[in-house]
């Protein structure tokens, strides 16, 4: 009896171990399981990236589009500057450099008294006009004929003048500088900047007896304009 019991104890211990170590071998190396682990965490990571790559995406996007919106509202903003520099410097560079035609200015007359009593004629540029007095004399006339041309006498002048906004330019004409009775009466004077076909004839503020008329030069200061025979 003891000789076989002693066998099957053997035996019985064998097949233990052997069970045992099936057990171990498969819990450390079955791949299923380890496919199976590996699969339980791999799907939480992808989502975790997929999230935050979408969110990601997501915060970049609105940045992305505030950035293209910003650069247009920059391009716009330069745009319209630009625009306006050109509206600016076509505008404000109207006239520059140019002389001032008769029809670029307005006039007005008034009856001085000094030195006898003469016309002083005030030019100014018209509105959105800048130019230049290059002409040192204006050509002055009354009436059509040539014994109503007025003579220069050289007084004041200054080449060129600038006229542009409130900037304004005087010349001074006595219509008579004869001590006769002759002349002729007129009620308007005729003045050109330049020999311009075009002339600006201004009604006189009193009828002018007219005989060997004078005028100065263009003047910026209106004590210059006093016309006198030296």
């Amino acid at each position: 009896m003891r000789p076989r019991l002693a066998a099957r104890s053997a035996r019985l211990v064998l097949a233990a171990a052997a069970v045992a170590a099936l057990a171990a071998t498969t819990t450390a190396c079955d791949p299923d399981d380890a496919a199976d682990a590996g699969s339980s965490t791999a799907p939480s990571a992808v989502a975790s990236a997929g999230s935050g790559g979408s969110n990601g995406s997501s915060s970049d996007s609105p940045s992305a589009g505030g950035s293209s919106t910003g650069g247009s509202e920059s391009g716009s903003s330069d745009s319209g500057s630009s625009a306006d520099k050109t509206g600016s410097g076509d505008g404000g560079k109207s006239g520059y450099g140019q002389s001032c035609g008769t029809n670029d200015l307005d006039f007005t007359v008034t009856s001085e008294s000094q030195a006898g009593g003469y016309y002083l004629v005030t030019a100014k540029a018209k509105s959105g006009i800048t130019c230049y007095l290059e002409t040192n004399t204006p050509s002055v006339s009354f009436g059509s004929g040539t014994d109503g041309v007025a003579s220069p006498v050289g007084q004041g002048g200054e080449d060129p003048i600038k006229l542009t906004g409130s900037a304004v330019a005087y010349t001074g004409i006595n219509p008579k500088t004869t001590n006769s009775d002759a002349g002729k009466e007129f009620e308007n004077v005729i003045i050109a900047t330049t020999d311009d076909p075009n002339p600006a004839e201004i009604k006189l503020p009193d009828t002018a007896n007219v005989d060997k008329p004078i005028v100065t030069n263009w003047a910026t200061n209106r004590a210059e304009a006093i016309p006198v025979i030296v």
